[in-house]
């Protein structure tokens, strides 16, 4: 599977700004054949009744979609893994592993590549272009990319940086500006980090709770978490990323049957 396919073909999300200009400068050359819009399908080609053009065409802006969110994946995953200007065998090796298992192992190299590519982009940029350029992408992310789909990519983000077994200074606040730069709460990435710790101050903490606060802010914070946070609200970006969503759902619930279990809760 060439890199040119696996990142190519963007509707939407990527056909143009940052995001666009990052996917191109990691193309070179297969740029061109991959944002030209002439190679989108459009409905009504190729002699299709108008039913089964639309459905084509809804498939395509899936596949789109999808590439879309794991492409902006890629990106941010190369500046929280070099955030603290060090590159982790363990941090790659979880995007390696991800795509290695919901791929192929074709994917798993050509991954690798990708990051590898931005890290070179990231040394000719320097650090502050890198940076403004982060933030566009950010920007691009929050414009495009539905608050749900944002919050999954963020608890992805945290899973990486969490790879390693520690989660460097560095790395928690590049993770708290991509937060609010895709206007999200500067807090989600803490509570991100939390998901899978076993304590009750670990449960009160995936929440963004403090244990002063009460029963009625518990049921409400959980309610809302779980509605933002449920996997069928990612179901459109495949198979692979549902279940990740779904082991973060159940890892909220953990939390709350934690808080729960505490006070006495029903």
């Amino acid at each position: 599977m060439a890199i040119g396919k696996w990142i190519g073909g963007f509707l939407g999300l990527l056909s143009g700004g940052p995001l666009g200009m990052l996917a191109g400068i990691v193309l070179g050359a297969l740029a061109d054949s991959v944002f030209d819009e002439s190679n989108y399908f459009q409905p009504g080609d190729a002699g299709m009744g108008d039913d089964a053009a639309d459905a084509a065409w809804q498939r395509r802006q899936q596949q789109g979609n999808r590439n879309g969110f794991l492409f902006s994946l890629m990106v941010l995953a190369a500046h929280i893994i070099h955030a603290d200007s060090r590159i982790m065998h363990s941090e790659m090796e979880y995007v390696r592993r991800f795509l290695r298992t919901n791929f192929s192992a074709d994917a798993e190299r050509e991954g690798e590549d990708i990051l590898l590519r931005l890290f070179d982009e990231k040394k000719r940029m320097g650090q502050t272009e890198w940076m403004r350029q982060i933030v566009a992408v950010c920007q691009q992310l929050a414009f495009a990319m539905p608050t749900e789909q944002r919050l999954q990519l963020i608890a992805m983000l945290c899973e990486i940086a969490k790879a390693d077994g520690q989660v460097q200074s560095e790395e928690r606040e590049a993770l708290r500006q991509i937060c609010l730069n895709m206007g999200l709460d500067g807090g989600t990435a803490e509570q991100m980090l939390g998901l899978g710790g076993k304590t009750l101050d670990d449960a009160y903490r995936v929440l963004g709770l403090h244990p002063d606060c009460t029963d009625d802010e518990v049921r409400q914070t959980y309610k809302r978490m779980a509605r933002d946070n449920h996997p069928d609200r990612v179901a459109s970006l495949g198979e692979d990323i549902r279940r990740q969503a779904e082991r973060k759902f159940q890892e909220i619930a953990d939390a709350k049957d934690r808080i729960y279990k505490a006070r006495g809760m029903k």
